[in-house]
């Protein structure tokens, strides 16, 4: 284990090849690191249906917040669809639910997805919301590149 120390200047970085800013991004995504811009602040939220949800990501963006963090219900974490009889009694309690792309596009309306970044934490339907989140994306306009976020899969 090494020792921690007092200060850290440039001789103790200097055997990583790459810049922050580039790939492969071992000192961070941006060049210029946080003397820029603020971290992202989110908040964790989502409940209800898509639209409930959307009025409360636009209040919390016109805030002062930076980012979003989506709170999925239980149905849409197991990958069900809200009318699957599993689900009763269990739709938008937890979180948002989303069954479709629709369901999506109404989460994120009026959002310009290429201004925000998203956080999704979801389980084994996370690679079907990403795609949700994509098409979405490509329907506001924005190329994939431009789009950014997370994707959490526990």
């Amino acid at each position: 284990m090494t020792q921690r120390k007092p200060y850290y200047g440039p001789e103790d970085v200097s055997h990583v090849p790459s810049p922050p800013g580039e790939y492969p991004f071992e000192r961070g995504i941006h060049p210029r690191m946080y003397q820029d811009r603020l971290w992202t602040m989110r908040q964790y939220a989502g409940f209800s249906t898509a639209q409930e949800s959307n009025r409360r990501y636009r209040y919390l963006l016109e805030s002062g917040q930076t980012g979003l963090s989506v709170a999925f219900d239980l149905p849409t974490q197991l990958g069900m669809d809200s009318d699957h009889p599993l689900a009763r009694g269990e739709v938008g309690k937890v979180g948002v639910a989303i069954s479709t792309v629709e369901d999506m596009a109404a989460l994120f309306a009026g959002i310009p997805l290429a201004q925000v970044t998203t956080s999704m934490t979801i389980n084994a339907p996370a690679a079907v919301l990403l795609a949700m989140y994509l098409l979405v994306g490509k329907s506001q306009g924005t190329p994939f590149s431009e789009l950014g976020g997370t994707v959490q899969n526990d």
